[in-house]
């Protein structure tokens, strides 16, 4: 039978309801019988003790809120009686131990990538065109519908079907008009980019953009890179060439620029650019898949459309995956700076190194300032889903939108458009907006995402696959296109973290290795949001 209540740290005075409750319902937990004072939803928070106006709340061991008025033992947590609060912290007070999973049965485990001269392996072997300035999008689009037209597998749409049956209502049969599905490469896929910055804003904005960008043509996902200029844009070509520089200093991948103003007609431009980036993309197709170790994989973690399951479930999956990994000698990268509201000194903790965790406090406050100076605040993150579905404070949501990050230490702090160098777990300063966050990890060398969710969400990314894992089973029957793994087994008593862990690990090396496609990369969900942080000029 499934439980109905879990604590999730012993010290906690909330539990979540597993399932639906009804007001008067007794329940038998921990040795002492609760009687449920309303109808509490599953995924919300039950107040095992009476708390009054002023008392703290507990929940995953951190300060999560604060009752603004008297609420019975066995009532309801509500944005109404419940208000966000956490701890705050100023220094580095202890250095947390950490012990490593075993993983003796994965060290001989590899998965089939891209080698690249640098030493990284990617995933996905991409040929990636993008602007440096929004003003040559239509030129990327042009781009994109020229090669996916001759390069791609064609299929015949559904919904577009669907239309021309609507438009031909009434008329004889409509023959659909079948194209002959073709790949004309093996080892390649060629992606697009679009972007709305690279002037106009503040000349950092441009300088950020382009350690994104550069960011890009590192990840060991992408073979090379076809990238346009308009010419008197902030963002140019030479900042581009030193931030690439700046990370990859011994650069081997071809990377072809185009400055439209230099070049004359569009015509003559884009004549240039098919014919010189064909030649590129064909010889990028001669490099194969080859044998790598597990050390090899950086992966994002990102959450996205949050439930009250969430940090009970596929959080902590991620969590025990990312420990796996590390002790593997991987690298893990957890961003999301305004979701670890809360947690801080467990992280600041974790950091091997007192400037890490100077670095990473210094980040977490001046991002805290920027949003408290645009008159809002952290305590504002949780969406109406999140709240929903019970996540009702940042702190709460913060609290196990961190469990990603699972225990291993903290080996580096890297502002936003940093490159990941370090093996081992690494904060990343990034927006909780799933496709900021993911972007920005992506940028910074993930050449894996696994991104949880409990309400859905489609999130992808062009060149790095993005693996959705759902916190509940309801989710990934109803959405079971995007949903890739489903941790719901965990609520339902029926596996553990571990186990779960277990099959995360073999499904990332499946699709790292090009044999399971994720649901997003199926899709064909190619997001990009850049990170603005100034304003417009």
């Amino acid at each position: 039978m499934q439980n109905k209540l879990i604590k999730v740290n012993p010290s906690d005075n909330v539990a979540v309801a597993l399932i639906n409750l009804e007001a008067g319902e007794v329940i038998s937990f921990e040795n002492e019988d609760i009687k449920v004072m309303s109808d509490v939803k599953a995924k919300h928070k039950i107040a095992l003790d009476t708390f009054n106006d002023g008392d703290k709340i507990f929940m995953y061991g951190v300060l999560v809120g604060k009752a603004n008025q008297t609420i019975k033992k066995g009532d309801v947590l509500t944005i109404d009686n419940v208000k966000h609060q956490s701890a705050k912290v100023s220094q580095k007070t202890d250095t947390i131990g950490w012990t490593k999973p075993d993983v003796s049965q994965w060290e001989d485990k590899t998965f089939m990538g891209y080698h690249r001269e640098d030493g990284q392996v990617g995933t996905a072997n991409v040929w990636l065109f993008f602007p440096l300035v929004f003003c040559e999008n239509r030129n990327i689009e042009l781009l994109k519908d020229i090669f996916e037209k001759e390069l791609l597998t064609q299929k015949s749409s559904n919904h577009r079907m669907l239309l021309r049956s609507l438009v031909n209502e009434g008329q004889d049969e409509v023959q659909v008009e079948k194209e002959q599905a073709t790949n004309v490469f093996d080892n390649i896929e060629v992606k697009f980019i679009t972007h709305p910055g690279g002037c106009g804003g503040i000349r950092q904005d441009s300088e950020s953009l382009a350690r994104l960008l550069a960011g890009y043509v590192k990840n060991p996902n992408v073979a090379g890179a076809t990238v346009l200029s308009l010419g008197c844009q902030n963002l140019q070509i030479d900042i581009f060439n030193k931030a690439l520089e700046a990370i990859s200093p011994d650069n081997k991948k071809p990377v072809l620029m185009y400055e439209q103003q230099q070049m004359g007609t569009v015509d003559e431009m884009l004549g240039a650019i098919i014919k010189n980036s064909f030649e590129a993309i064909k010889e990028a197709n001669k490099i194969e898949r080859q044998p790598a170790p597990l050390s090899k994989l950086k992966v994002g973690l990102e959450c996205g459309g949050s439930d009250g399951f969430s940090g009970i479930s596929a959080n902590p999956t991620l969590g025990y995956t990312s420990d796996m990994l590390v002790a593997l000698g991987g690298t893990a990268i957890l961003a999301e700076f305004p979701e670890l509201c809360g947690v801080e000194q467990e992280l600041v903790n974790r950091c091997v190194q007192e400037e890490k965790a100077d670095k990473f406090l210094s980040l977490m406050q001046a991002f805290e300032k920027s949003v408290v100076d645009a008159g809002s605040g952290f305590d504002m993150n949780p969406s109406p889903g999140n709240i929903k579905d019970g996540l009702i404070t940042d702190a709460m949501k913060s609290a196990g939108a961190a469990k990603k990050g699972g225990t291993s230490p903290v080996v580096d702090v890297l502002d936003y458009g940093e490159y990941v160098t370090e093996p081992g777990l690494n904060l990343l300063c990034t927006p909780g907006n799933d496709v900021e966050s993911t972007t920005a990890m992506v940028g910074s060398g993930a050449n894996i995402v696994l991104f949880t969710t409990g309400l859905g969400t489609p999130t992808g990314n062009p060149i790095t696959p993005v693996i959705k894992v759902s916190s509940n089973s309801e989710l990934a029957a109803k959405m079971s296109d995007i949903i890739d793994v489903d941790t719901g087994d965990v609520i339902k008593g029926e596996k553990s973290i571990e186990e779960m862990a277990q099959t995360m690990l073999n499904y990332i090396i499946e699709v790292a290795s090009g044999r399971i496609k994720s649901k997003a990369s199926l899709l064909d969900q190619n997001d990009f949001i850049p990170w603005k942080r100034g304003v417009s000029l």
